[in-house]
């Protein structure tokens, strides 16, 4: 059954740029083209930036170097700086203190004067052919429009792209995703005790504590180790469809229901645990992989050991293939632990173009974070957030271009780009 549904909207805001999605790619995409003399707007669902890190508790920023040298220069580097992380050059991954990473935020988007939208989602684009005109949105007023000459999509699930039309793949070659997790927050963790978190779980399991097999634990984090407290990357929902809505809830009671089995397997098998508390799961579930844009350039798994650059490279990153179990069995772990094996050695990184950031058949939208042009493979490395900064930064960039040069994003001046982001060492 179907209804027609018709209403005149008002275009309430006017800008150079738009960008959907308030996350580490979004944030860096609205900052960077606002640095370039351009009017951005941002839009964001929820009432805080930083996406997954805020909204679905992930505990962890990944590494911000190569095991050489810092690679994720420009933005990436002043949030590195602002919140006072030191690296050793190890590939360090840095326990987040939430808080403390969102104010960062806000300064970076009010410094720059971005236009915010927070409390507003998505709900459609009006095309031209391959040009948006405008975008509707809803917010606490009511629908309505907002019209700009450039889009960025930095969704996470690539939702803008999918409503203009644009094309895309899902999964691997059966359409499977990455299982998804309910992160957590915890308290009454002596981390000075505590032993790798997934050393008992085998015979957990054989002593019916889980009610499903899944030795992939990334564990309690330390975010907080003077008071005890810690985000958990805890249990995962096998089979989820992000672009589905009964699916995600279906993953969210999963999520909430497992958790209660690993505060029984934290207090009787993990030292410095027999005291944890469950204090809260997140709001939104922790979705790893989302529809993949068709753009010009697919990345895959075969440009990961390439040393060579792209003529239009826009950075380099360097991060394992790091694809969570996909099914709850011997084998689903298996795949998970020898995709991971995949990893550059010291000083090793992969180049990222910028045709990796334009969909096929548009004129003035960009996708940038996890949902950039990419095989299965890559997007399991590109999805991290040091790099949504670099790919945010880099559509950022772009989209003033294409502004001041009336050019679409196609043909875009690509050494003008580049020439406005940071320089790196390949």
């Amino acid at each position: 059954m179907q209804i027609e549904y018709k209403k005149q909207l008002d275009i309430k805001y006017t800008a150079d740029v738009l960008v959907a999605g308030g996350g580490p790619a979004g944030v860096a995409a609205a900052v960077a083209a606002a640095r370039q003399g351009k009017q951005v707007i941002i839009v964001e669902q929820s009432g805080t930036f930083g996406g997954s890190s805020m909204l679905a508790c992930v505990p962890e920023l990944m590494n911000f170097d190569d095991g050489e040298k810092f690679i994720c220069h420009g933005i990436g580097q002043e949030v590195f700086e602002e919140l006072a992380l030191q690296s050793e050059y190890k590939r360090e991954w840095y326990c987040i203190k939430p808080e403390k990473l969102k104010r960062v935020y806000d300064k970076l988007i009010l410094d720059a004067g971005v236009k915010v939208l927070f409390y507003t989602k998505l709900v459609d684009a009006v095309m031209d052919g391959g040009k948006i005109r405008q975008v509707v949105l809803s917010g606490v007023e009511g629908v309505y429009a907002v019209e700009a000459k450039m889009y960025i999509d930095c969704t996470g699930n690539a939702g803008l792209c999918a409503l203009a039309g644009a094309d895309y793949e899902y999964g691997d070659e059966n359409g499977r995703a990455m299982s998804a997790t309910l992160c957590s927050i915890w308290g009454g963790v002596d981390f000075s005790k505590k032993p790798r978190d997934a050393n008992a779980y085998k015979q957990a399991y054989a002593d019916g504590i889980f009610s499903q097999y899944d030795t992939a634990l990334p564990g309690i984090k330390p975010n907080f180790p003077e008071i005890g407290v810690g985000e958990g990357n805890i249990g995962h929902s096998f089979g989820v469809d992000d672009t589905d809505t009964e699916s995600l809830t279906e993953a969210t009671f999963t999520g909430r229901r497992i958790l209660p089995e690993y505060e029984v397997y934290y207090h009787k098998y993990v030292a410095g645990c027999e005291n944890a508390q469950l204090i809260k799961s997140a709001d939104f579930i922790g979705i790893r992989e989302s529809r993949r844009v068709k753009c010009l350039y697919k990345l895959n798994k075969d440009d990961f050991f390439k040393k060579e650059s792209f003529p239009d490279e826009i950075g380099r990153y360097s991060y394992p293939i790091d694809i969570h179990p996909m099914t709850s069995d011997e084998q689903g772990m298996k795949d998970f632990y020898q995709a991971v094996s995949m990893k550059h050695e010291a000083g090793g990184t992969y180049s990222i173009p910028y045709r990796s950031l334009v969909p096929e058949r548009h004129e003035n939208l960009l996708v940038a974070g996890r949902t950039i042009g990419t095989d299965h493979y890559m997007q399991a490395t590109t999805r991290v957030i040091p790099c949504c900064y670099i790919t945010g930064q880099a559509a950022g960039v772009a989209a003033a271009v294409c502004v001041e040069d009336n050019t679409d994003v196609r043909t875009a001046d690509v050494k003008k780009i580049q020439s406005r982001l940071p320089q790196w060492e390949a």
